[in-house]
């Protein structure tokens, strides 16, 4: 489904998919898939990259850059702290979202070799910076996403965002960061569906891909980074990455949907309930299904 751009059309076509009394989606897998910018720092124009942690960068106090006190170095600091190095306490319950760990790794496992597709703009444009990932072609990766509503693009934006990601403990998960807009805000409407038993959150994955670096290159300006983002070629190229680096996991779901034995991997206790009481029924000793699962993850 097209759920729309920004927060609102985000969540209220999740809500409205998920709580429809037409569909029964206890079983299904959800790919969130849509582009991204990324840090020049991180990764490069046309690179796919699958999200282990979804954060919302846009859960923020915010004062003016032209009014903040001499010994900051950015108007933004997080809600009820009194610094932007202080880390904030999490109080909304959504600023974070860790996604289902096997699943996200069997993602990357299938698409890690795909063929991406590239163009000569897009090479033009990672040509003019003169440091590694952004210079390199694209690859299929694994990051963190930063999302707000608020397109942001330049150096201090930039940092600032690096900022908020190494203060608290996502630290040593973070490979690299795509920013996008509105994946947690998709997650939390699947979370609250989840509550109610109507999806599982276990089968989430969520897929971006690279269309713009949000910070510019030596000698660039950051209002031309962002005026000019289409003139980086990223576009038509990560919305083809998206299907190539998102298809294999689609295509190994639908090939081994009926192998019990991976249910066993599952962190769901109802789940894991059903998988013995099959495993009984078939006689099937749950010890060696368990020496046999494979790292993929399934469900049937």
């Amino acid at each position: 489904m097209t759920t729309g751009m920004g927060h609102t059309n985000a969540a209220a076509s999740i809500m409205a998919l998920t709580f429809s009394s037409r569909f029964d989606l206890r079983h299904t897998y959800f790919m969130v898939a849509g582009i991204a910018g990324i840090d020049p720092q991180q990764g490069t124009v046309g690179s796919a990259a699958w999200a282990n942690y979804l954060v919302d960068f846009g859960i923020q106090w915010e004062i003016d850059g032209r009014e903040i006190p001499p010994a900051w170095n950015t108007g933004y600091l997080g809600i009820n702290t009194t610094s932007p190095t202080d880390k904030p306490l999490l109080d909304y319950r959504t600023e974070v979202f860790q996604l289902n760990k096997r699943l996200t790794q069997t993602a990357f496992a299938l698409s890690r070799n795909v063929t991406l597709s590239d163009d000569p703009q897009a090479q033009a444009a990672r040509a003019k910076y003169s440091y590694a990932p952004a210079n390199r072609p694209p690859s299929v990766i694994q990051c963190d996403t930063l999302a707000g509503d608020t397109w942001w693009s330049g150096t201090l934006l930039g940092q600032r965002t690096r900022l908020d990601k190494d203060s608290d403990r996502r630290k040593r998960h973070v490979l690299h960061d795509a920013a996008g807009r509105q994946r947690h805000v998709r997650y939390e409407a699947l979370k609250r569906a989840a509550s109610m038993h109507k999806v599982d959150l276990n089968r989430v994955a969520v897929l971006r891909a690279v269309s713009d670096f949000d910070l510019p290159y030596d000698g660039q300006t950051s209002s031309d980074n962002l005026l000019n983002y289409a003139s980086q070629g990223g576009f038509a190229i990560a919305i083809a990455n998206l299907f190539a680096a998102g298809n294999p996991l689609v295509q190994d779901i639908a090939t081994h949907w009926g192998r019990m034995e991976r249910a066993c991997r599952v962190a769901d206790p109802a789940l894991r309930a059903r998988c013995r009481i099959a495993c009984i029924k078939n006689n099937v000793p749950a010890g060696s299904i368990r020496r046999h699962i494979h790292f993929s993850y399934r469900i049937r």
